[in-house]
């Protein structure tokens, strides 16, 4: 073994195993202010050794960071210079983070870090318990900060970014009314074609009618626009403002004196609550025409009376409560948007999976809404 090289914050010292096998031992802090004044040393010892074998043996760092990962970075250029192999043990894990996120600059021979079955289960359970109190943390003062938004909006109403506003109706409402309409329209033709295979058994072929205007006014058009507003706006939303979080552009936005939140955030919210019950009521209306197809042309219904079936059994209680649900959805699937693009972090990875966890957490929540809804209308009977 070599006599230790000593430096202000970090020591090594190096060994040979057998003829070639060479181990570096490194002790202390590998940061920004030692990584540096070792790399040229560690490159000239590596030159004039010519290994056939290289380990990097981090058990005795107490602290490593990316410039530590640098010095091996450079370790393994070197090493593959000379046509050897580079290997790195961490087997106390001060480094498994980083080499767990870079390990793509590595070889396959990187040895990870092992930690027993129940020390990772615990770890990991941990973790995941941690991160979802973060979330909800984050989610909470998000909320926080769009209703002080819309309280200075009600106060200072010209803050309100009208142009913006209007710009992301036409994207959120009239830009999907095409594939709502179209949706609809089918799940109409489709309930009322599936209903009438048993009600015609009874001749109650005309509470068909009854049977697609209570189910898409009440249950069906909500959700179905919901979750078509999500997979359109929400995602695009979160894409957006993550492109503009990784871009520094929500940075810049402060620092110029701007809140974020009132002028990224407030006119996506608002435009969503105002076009999403109005995309609902067309759902509405499209998913009755589809159901007014099969009543004419297969159970031989009259339009007039399927008409009048439908007004007959639709109440302003009904049209209401589908309303009530659509604002509803719509407040969480722009405020999921939002959030999940001010949370996104990293590089262009990260805005898909923004825009994926946004889709995912609205739709989730959408249905967990409609479940609240369905239950309180229950006691409320």
């Amino acid at each position: 073994m070599q006599k230790p090289e000593q430096y202000k914050f970090i020591s090594y010292d190096i060994s040979e195993d057998k003829q070639g096998f060479f181990t570096i031992h490194f002790h202390g802090k590998m940061d920004a202010q030692s990584s540096p004044e070792i790399i040229n040393k560690l490159l000239d010892k590596i030159d004039s050794l010519s290994p056939v074998s290289l380990t990097a043996d981090l058990d005795g760092v107490s602290y490593f960071d990316d410039f530590g990962l640098l010095v091996l970075i450079e370790l393994q250029k070197a090493v593959k210079n000379k046509k050897g192999f580079f290997h790195v043990t961490d087997n106390r894990g001060k480094a498994k983070n980083i080499l767990y996120l870079l390990e793509s600059n590595f070889d396959r021979s990187v040895s990870p870090f092992k930690q027993k079955g129940l020390q990772r289960v615990v770890e990991e359970l941990g973790g995941t318990v941690l991160n979802y109190f973060s979330n909800f943390k984050a989610a909470v003062s998000f909320l926080g900060s769009v209703v002080l938004s819309f309280s200075q909006i009600c106060r200072f109403p010209k803050s309100l970014r009208i142009n913006d506003t209007i710009l992301y109706m036409e994207k959120t409402g009239v830009n999907a009314l095409p594939i709502i309409a179209l949706i609809s329209f089918l799940l109409g033709l489709v309930i009322a074609f599936m209903s009438s295979l048993q009600l015609e058994q009874f001749g109650a072929n005309l509470y068909v009618a009854s049977l697609v205007s209570i189910g898409m006014v009440s249950e069906l058009g909500p959700i179905m626009t919901a979750i078509v507003v999500a997979g359109r706006s929400g995602s695009a939303f979160a894409a957006e403002i993550g492109t503009m979080k990784i871009s520094e552009e929500i940075d810049a936005l402060f620092v110029m004196g701007f809140d974020p939140t009132l002028f990224l955030a407030v006119p996506r919210i608002l435009a969503s609550i105002i076009v999403v019950p109005l995309l609902t009521l067309f759902s509405d209306i499209f998913a009755i025409a589809g159901g007014l197809v099969v009543g004419v042309f297969i159970l031989d219904l009259t339009a007039s009376s399927y008409m009048t079936q439908t007004i007959n059994v639709l109440s302003l209680f009904e049209i209401c409560w589908g309303i009530s649900k659509s604002i509803v959805f719509a407040v969480v699937i722009s405020w999921v948007g939002c959030l999940r693009g001010f949370q996104t972090q990293g590089g262009a990875d990260a805005v898909g999976n923004a825009a994926t966890s946004a889709v995912v957490s609205s739709i989730f929540l959408i249905i967990l809404f409609d479940s609240i809804f369905a239950i309180g209308r229950s006691y409320w009977r």
